[in-house]
């Protein structure tokens, strides 16, 4: 199904990647302190949407990544893999949306 052979589309970005989950992260680890304290519902809920938007950042940014690199590549190439290519990321493009 998905090809592990080949080098990510974000492997220029990596570190940026990284650097990003790593902010989601702490952002979890404070809702969990929120919810240890007793924080108000509100403040929590506040919390989790910024959460959320940081990591759909994330994922947009994987797309992105994905369309341009690995997408732009397979449809040069044309063929089965192009199109195996296109299906993916309309595949994660869905996923996103319903998320």
């Amino acid at each position: 199904m998905t090809d592990h052979h080949t080098t990510p589309g974000y492997s220029d970005d990596k570190t940026a990647v990284l650097k990003r989950l790593k902010r989601v992260e702490g952002q979890v680890r404070g809702l969990t302190r929120m919810v240890e304290d007793d924080t108000y519902c509100i403040d929590v809920l506040t919390q989790v949407s910024a959460t959320t938007k940081a990591l759909e950042a994330v994922a947009l940014k994987l797309l992105d990544e994905h369309l341009s690199h690995c997408v732009v590549d397979a449809a040069r190439a044309g063929g089965a893999e192009s199109d195996q290519k296109i299906k993916e990321a309309s595949d994660a493009i869905a996923r996103l949306v319903r998320s």
